[in-house]
């Protein structure tokens, strides 16, 4: 059996320990897999004395992550420390210059910094992985790059927020507002005390940026993606989508054009007999478009310490067994710089929530901005009005496909008419 492969693993929160110890669990396993034994002989975190359920005593503590990534004890460096800059960049880019692989499962490290890191990979024959990144226990990355290498891929969509998707099932299901259910992820240890990152949408576009590169082939570009969180939904919002057939989702999608690719991450409805629509609670799922295949979903544990360990073992076990993959499936020099497709010529349906109004005229001036537009609507749907006393009436309209831009430019002129109060609520349709 070839010598053992010694693993440095930095950062021993929840999936650091469960790291550890499903290598010690699995031991035999993966030695009876790989041909040779993997074993974690230094370790790196901020408190010594924490109980994390794994006998330390054989594993050399270092104080400084960057000692570990750098030192000689290990083979292989696992950054489970998160961060797009600081200690994190900094270890990585340390051990990658010593010419160790690299396994990590920080998204905003390689949605910023991926391709600088690949370069360096490459140039010391290092193997980079991050199966955990994205979707925690599904094996997107793997699949995208190596299961579907003869597909040419059209599209890759999905539900890659646990907390998002968390919240938003609950206030369906139970019909509690967003602060509260937002309160109650908090409480579980799904949302941080900050949630910005979650819910803003930007730790999906972080990982739609990956999934951009490894499905068509480009430099990851999160600069390019469109955002927008789920702040604004409402139970209003998720009641008429249940009216109407529909299920409100975050989704982050990246699919090519005829002039570039088009990434973004917003809430979208899509129809309750989509096999997305029946993903609920934390659960994760993407979705790949692609020309032999056709359509493939792959649904799972986005996050939790077993489901993203699994994902990080599983690139462990890939690099014990001398596997080395171009991180984003192509050398970095062959990656393409595409044309960003801007929102703006998003093509689809729409849902639009106003409230009105409640005079005579507001809704055929309403009808007329569409029109100008040359927007054809599909329903407008007037519900009662809020107080006895008339004054506003929730209006609701779904439109036939249309622009971004036609959409946006009738809102404006609606508002500026008078006839609305706030602003309106526009949802994408994927049907």
């Amino acid at each position: 059996m070839s010598q053992p492969l010694r693993v440095g693993v930095a950062g021993l929160g929840t999936v650091g320990a469960s790291a550890i110890r499903m290598i010690e669990r699995q031991s035999a396993a993966l030695a009876a897999r790989t041909g040779r034994s993997v074993v974690v002989t230094a370790i790196s975190s901020r408190d010594r004395a924490k109980d994390r359920g794994f006998d330390a005593s054989s594993m050399t503590w270092f104080d400084n992550a960057v000692d570990l990534a750098g030192s000689d004890r290990i083979d292989l460096f696992v950054e489970l420390i998160g961060g797009a800059d600081g200690i994190a960049r900094d270890s990585v880019t340390r051990a990658l210059a010593a010419g160790k692989a690299v396994v990590t499962a920080n998204k905003a490290l390689l949605a910023k910094h991926g391709m600088t890191l690949a370069r360096l990979a490459e140039e010391k024959r290092a193997a980079l992985a991050f199966e955990a990144s994205v979707a925690g226990g599904i094996p997107i990355v793997k699949t995208l790059r190596e299961g579907l290498a003869g597909n040419s891929i059209r599209r890759v969509s999905g539900i890659l927020n646990g907390t998002c998707n968390y919240i938003l099932s609950r206030m369906e299901q139970e019909k509690l507002s967003f602060a509260e259910c937002l309160a109650d992820a908090q409480r579980l240890g799904y949302a941080e005390a900050d949630p910005t990152f979650d819910i803003g949408g930007f730790d999906t576009a972080h990982k739609l940026a990956i999934l951009t590169s490894l499905a068509f082939g480009t430099a990851i570009d999160a600069e390019a993606i469109h955002v927008e969180g789920i702040e604004t939904i409402s139970l209003a919002d998720l009641a008429a989508a249940d009216e109407l057939g529909f299920r409100v989702k975050l989704l982050g999608v990246a699919e090519r054009g005829g002039n570039g690719v088009e990434a973004r991450v917003h809430p979208t409805m899509v129809p309750k007999t989509s096999a997305i629509a029946q993903v609920m609670g934390v659960t994760n799922a993407v979705t790949v478009d692609a020309d032999a295949v056709g359509q493939l979903t792959l649904v799972g544990p986005g996050a939790g310490g077993e489901a993203t360990a699994s994902a990080v073992v599983a690139d462990i076990s890939d690099i014990a067994k001398g596997v080395r993959s171009a991180p984003f499936g192509l050398p970095t020099a062959a990656l393409a710089q595409v044309a960003r497709i801007p929102v703006q010529r998003h093509e689809g349906g729409y849902y639009i929530r106003l409230d009105v109004a409640d005079r005579p005229g507001a809704m055929a001036a309403i009808a007329t901005r569409m029109a100008e537009r040359q927007i054809s609507l599909e329903s407008i749907v007037q519900k009662a009005s809020h107080s006895a006393g008339g004054g506003r009436v929730p209006v609701i309209l779904i439109t036939h496909a249309t622009t971004e831009t036609a959409v946006r430019e009738a809102l404006d002129k609606v508002v500026a008419d008078g006839f609305v109060s706030g602003k309106p609520q526009l949802i994408r349709i994927e049907r």
